[in-house]
């Protein structure tokens, strides 16, 4: 695996720190901006829908620029996003300055994606997409809690301060580590990458990934309310329930990882059953401070072991569209990012409780998994439509040929 793609993994650490801290955060930025715990888990879908926005707009926006220049552009826009967050007066303030972040990450993603991709053979694909995503699970095992416990401790502005500092030495890493990667000779037409959204598989796997990290995003992006308000446990306990579920994370990005590559659907089937039951026990036992600690972790090893497949599909079943590939993928995670926090609050403000985001995760995942079950169904016609088609062309070239040797 180039080294390269390492650095990359590693400043995606300090862009999933940013994307995913505010779970731990929502109590402290709720009371100080004066706003209810769902208007703040607002921020976290502000950040997926310029995430979802941004990925395509940039993938397209920069073709022709260096792939180098274009990620350390992006990193320092980032950088600056976080700066403003620290600094931000109020809602709305922080508000424009989470979407202008999640901008910044959605082109750096979709960029750096299909660098990493680029400098491994189509084997590879899953392991590179791996240690990208290993970068969002160490930032959930180190850099979310982390930033709660300096929201805690410190005010949540500190943990904006903190990711501003991780941008930077991603900054230097970048500029230092990446090498300058040739535009092709050719520039990719985005006219025709965007004929990739006639494929049904396309839109199945777009589905798909937006279902499933939705999902389990609906229950996550509430887990600290729900682990004070539901389990019981103090506020402190906050922190080190959201480091296993980043050590989960860890441990199944590694496993999927591995296999993703043979065994893409086996992933993909397992994993988001393993999801549906993990929310639906987490919703019936969240009173149970013990349940809601072992479940968040198994939550976390369920929702990122799919992960490497999920990405590497995207890039399979796109491969006609290099750029837009990629961007395809952080659009696709980051509508889930989106719709599940969106969910999550609106079932808390219908007055089911900070449990109910478990059901409601639970409904998108099982749909997910119906929508793998047809994208499978649809593969395997397809293959054996080919094994038809080829056997009836030999078959005739064999009648063929005996015509022939009368002649």
């Amino acid at each position: 695996m180039p080294l390269a793609v390492y650095i990359l993994g590693l400043s995606v650490f300090a862009l999933g720190t940013s994307e995913f801290m505010l779970s731990g955060l929502l109590p402290p930025i709720a009371d100080d901006m004066g706003v209810s715990i769902p208007q703040a888990g607002l921020l976290i879908s502000a950040f997926a829908i310029g995430m979802v926005v941004g990925a395509p707009v940039l993938a397209a926006a920069t073709l022709r620029l260096p792939r180098k220049t274009t990620l350390v552009a992006l990193i320092s826009v980032f950088g600056l996003g976080q700066v403003a967050g620290a600094l931000a007066p109020t809602y709305e303030v922080l508000f424009a300055s989470r979407v202008i972040s999640a901008l910044a990450c959605a082109g750096f993603w979709a960029v750096g994606a299909g660098v990493a991709i680029a400098m491994v053979p189509v084997g590879a694909r899953a392991k590179a997409m791996a240690v990208m995503i290993g970068g969002l699970s160490i930032a959930n095992v180190l850099g979310v809690p982390a930033g709660a416990f300096l929201g805690e401790h410190l005010g949540w502005r500190s943990a904006f301060w903190a990711v501003a500092a991780a941008s930077a030495i991603a900054l230097v890493g970048v500029l230092t580590r990446i090498p300058h990667i040739q535009l092709p000779e050719t520039t990719p037409r985005l006219r025709d990458e965007l004929t990739i959204y006639r494929d049904r598989q396309v839109l199945l796997t777009v589905t798909i990934i937006a279902l499933a990290a939705g999902g389990v995003f609906c229950a996550f992006s509430y887990l600290a309310p729900l682990l004070t308000d539901v389990a019981g446990l103090d506020a402190g306990w906050v922190s080190g329930v959201l480091g296993l579920f980043g050590i989960g994370a860890l441990i199944g990005t590694y496993i999927g990882g591995r296999v993703a590559d043979a065994h893409p659907f086996g992933v993909l089937l397992s994993g988001i059953t393993a999801s549906t039951v993990i929310l639906v026990a987490l919703a019936l036992l969240a009173s149970s401070p013990v349940a809601a600690i072992v479940l968040s972790f198994l939550l976390g090893v369920s929702c990122f072991y799919t992960a490497p497949a999920l990405n590497a599909r995207i890039f399979n079943v796109a491969g006609a569209a290099p750029t837009l590939a990629g961007a395809t993928a952080t659009a696709s995670f980051n509508i889930g990012n989106t719709g599940g926090p969106w969910l999550g609050g609106s079932v808390i403000d219908a007055g089911f409780g900070f449990a109910s985001p478990a059901w409601a995760g639970a409904a998108m995942t099982a749909v997910a998994l119906a929508a793998v079950t047809v994208a499978l169904r649809l593969q395997r016609r397809a293959s054996g439509s080919r094994v038809v088609m080829g056997a009836t062309t030999e078959a005739a070239t064999e009648q063929q040929e005996p015509a022939k040797q009368r002649r």
